[in-house]
């Protein structure tokens, strides 16, 4: 139970926001979720799943909620989110704002993976790999060692000048997010580092990290805020006690944790269980990890690393290397991929595999193993030298990297040679071949339940997931399946605070085709358009593939193509702050997207008066993760359409509603141009999960 001390601070909380926000107007979906998330937040481990339409104010509820109930119970909060400006809006003017109505003073961190921050010691090496000199190679060892692949640019060279003058100058913190000059994708992963790629507290830069600086900011932070990528990293991560967790991030038993735009965790989670092998290459950096292994040992002049010699080593690298090739040429010899197929695959049925390609993997399993431990101690012996000069920090890099690689690969065997547990879905496995006919193997979870069961649930003090679509009408069946949803945990559908029923109206058109005529159906799409859409208006057009997108473009009148910001043609920001200007300056202005346009888009009032929706969002059923999972529930009686296809496109197509109105006072259309939503028996249910819009359905001749 909450108690009266936390239950006034939060009543206290909330009527400031009501006295102290000018233009607030008290919503009774944000009261009811400050509720509901106080009362799970006070439980021990609870847990509950809140879908808050656009407009509830979900941001300033949670807040509300949890940081009373955190600070009460000497917890951290921490708010995860799925995309930068999210954590930008929070960071900036949410949390602020929530601090300053309430005279609180409160400690506020942003927490990013370490590839977002700068690695001094590698500015510090690309800055001086430069000269020509090092280009061939450092204090005598192969080029292997060398920072720069090809030349460096002009451009790359006073990119680099620019950084490192305004990094040594303290006029920049060394976030990459914020960097004071625009760097290349060639650039950005010399000055950037992974976890294998860091030595820590042995670096000699280690009190200048920018990384390790937002390390200490968030171990004082009250509140922090995290990408969900980095959360599930952390979560993943053992712990001390055989627990997981509380590597980067404060432990799950001291933290409250928010995720916002919490549809993407499923995925994120199923993310973070894949795995792939690229065969050809990986024998190409185990042959250079090979020349890189005998600069270790020269370097540290040590005749045994890890307990064996370099002959030894060699041999081991080598075996690994030669089972890899059997293993390929078995699955070649298997598998004749249809030479029509634009990108083969061969999938493991139920994520089962030849039993030869099982044992080849079984041993690869073990020798990646063996591998990884000896270049553990081969690295630890670098790293602990205590003049090894330029060639000691290059060394450590890459055999750290190298060691990331090698339990990547670890990861995939196991996949591969494990047996699956009776009681779960199995996990997916398959291989496909790449246009440079390289063979690449993959191995998958095809439900996040297993892994949140393993790291979140039970473990973390509270767990609150919110987004403007989880449910599908409001059924949380699919999501709840989707993350192993505990039992006792509270699922809650908020009701819109706007009046959807007189801002907007969904219209589904007398079409003649379906979308599986797809030639026919971008005909008439692209005819639909040019008669019917407001091209002097502000609209937005979802596809469901490039394909038919590219098709509809090209089926245009010319002077409507000329209207058209298409995905692709330019990044995301131009093209909406382009279609923004010319709405503002009265010209018409079309955007043409895919699925990401379908969901944080904002684009309220003129600039988005018409959203058409050219197909329902149906999963693509090819997807590998996807069929085994069908699969398996198939195998147990269950229809994986009824129970996964339909309630995922039925949350999309909602999402993909949710582009149209962003306040009280928008006023526009949603266009369907798929009539499966009449003529199939599934589509009465998904008309009527979604919103209350008015509702103009032709009637076909």
């Amino acid at each position: 139970m909450l108690a009266d001390t936390t239950k006034d601070a939060i009543r206290a909380a909330y009527a400031r926001l009501k006295d102290g926000l000018p233009g607030f107007r008290a919503r009774a979906s944000q009261g009811k979720m400050i509720a509901e998330v106080a009362k799970a937040f006070a439980r021990t481990g609870g847990v509950a799943v809140v879908e808050a339409p656009t407009g509830t104010g979900k941001s300033m509820a949670y807040l509300i909620a949890g940081v009373a109930v955190a600070r009460f119970q000497k917890k951290k909060l921490l708010i995860a989110t799925a995309t930068v400006a999210l954590q930008e809006q929070l960071v900036q003017r949410d949390i602020p704002l929530y601090l300053q109505l309430n005279g609180i003073e409160a400690k506020v961190a942003l927490a990013k993976g370490r590839g977002r921050y700068l690695c001094p010691r590698n500015l510090m090496m690309a800055a001086n790999s430069i000269n020509d000199a090092a280009q061939m190679g450092l204090a005598g060892f192969d080029a292997d060692l060398a920072l720069w692949t090809k030349p460096p640019q002009a451009r790359d060279k006073q990119a680099l000048a620019k950084l490192r003058d305004a990094f040594d100058r303290n006029e920049w913190n060394g976030d990459m997010d914020s960097a004071p000059e625009a760097v290349s994708d060639l650039l950005r992963p010399m000055l950037t580092t992974s976890a294998g790629g860091c030595t820590g507290r042995k670096c000699g830069q280690f009190m200048i990290c920018p990384f390790f600086a937002a390390r200490r900011a968030v171990d004082d932070a009250e509140i922090i805020v995290a990408n969900q990528d980095l959360v599930l990293a952390d979560l993943t991560m053992p712990g001390e006690d055989e627990g997981w967790g509380g590597i980067i991030l404060p432990r799950p038993d001291e933290t409250l944790y928010i995720f916002d735009e919490g549809h993407h965790v499923p995925g994120k989670a199923i993310d973070r269980g894949a795995s792939e092998v690229y065969m050809n290459v990986t024998v190409r950096q185990l042959s250079r990890l090979g020349r890189q292994v005998h600069a270790a040992y020269s370097l540290t002049d040590k005749q045994t690393l890890g307990k064996l010699s370099l002959d030894a080593g060699d041999a081991k690298l080598q075996e690994l290397s030669n089972t890899l090739e059997e293993l390929e040429k078995e699955i070649r010899l298997g598998w004749l991929p249809d030479p029509a197929e634009t990108e083969p695959m061969y999938r493991g049925s139920l994520g089962q595999l030849p039993e030869t390609w099982v044992e080849h993997a079984r041993v690869l399993s073990m020798y990646t193993g063996e591998v990884h431990r000896w270049l553990t101690a081969v690295r630890r012996a670098v790293v602990e030298m205590t003049d090894g000069g330029p060639t000691q920090e290059a060394l450590s890099r890459e055999l750290g990297i190298a060691l990331e690689r090698i339990g990547k690969q670890a990861s995939c065997w196991r996949a591969w040679s494990s047996d699956d547990p009776d009681d779960s879905p199995p996990l997916a496995r398959w291989v496909t071949l790449g246009g440079d006919q390289q063979l690449v193997c993959h191995a998958s979870a095809v439900s996040a339940g297993d892994l949140l069961r393993s790291v979140l649930w039970g473990n973390a003090s509270g767990v609150l997931l919110t987004s403007a679509t989880l449910s599908a009408g409001g059924n949380f069946r699919g999501f709840a399946d989707a993350v192993g949803l505990p039992d006792d945990a509270v699922c809650l559908s908020l009701p819109s605070p706007f009046d959807l029923a007189v801002q907007a109206r969904l219209e589904v058109p007398a079409m003649r085709t379906l979308p599986d005529a797809r030639e026919a159906h971008a005909e008439e799409i692209s005819e639909w358009l040019a008669e019917h859409l407001d091209w002097d208006a502000g609209n937005l057009v979802l596809f469901t593939s490039r394909v038919k997108l590219d098709r509809v473009l090209q089926k245009l009148p010319i002077a409507q193509v000329r209207k058209v910001r298409a995905q692709g043609s330019l990044g995301k920001s131009q093209l909406i702050a382009e279609h923004c200007a010319d709405i503002e300056a009265g010209k018409g202005s079309t955007l043409f997207g895919l699925a990401s346009f379908g969901e944080g888009l904002d684009l309220p009032g003129k600039l988005c008066e018409t959203v058409v929706i050219t197909q329902l969002p149906f999963a693509v059923p090819t997807d590998p993760v996807g069929a085994t999972y069908a699969e398996w529930l198939e195998s147990r009686g269950r229809n994986p359409f009824i129970e996964v296809s339909i309630p995922e496109a039925t949350r999309l197509l909602t999402q993909y509603c949710g582009r149209l109105i962003r306040n009280e006072t928008d006023r526009g259309r949603i266009v369907l141009l798929d009539r499966r939503v009449v003529t199939k028996r599934y589509g009465s249910g998904m008309l009527k999960a979604l919103p209350p819009f008015q509702r103009i359905i032709e009637r076909t001749a």
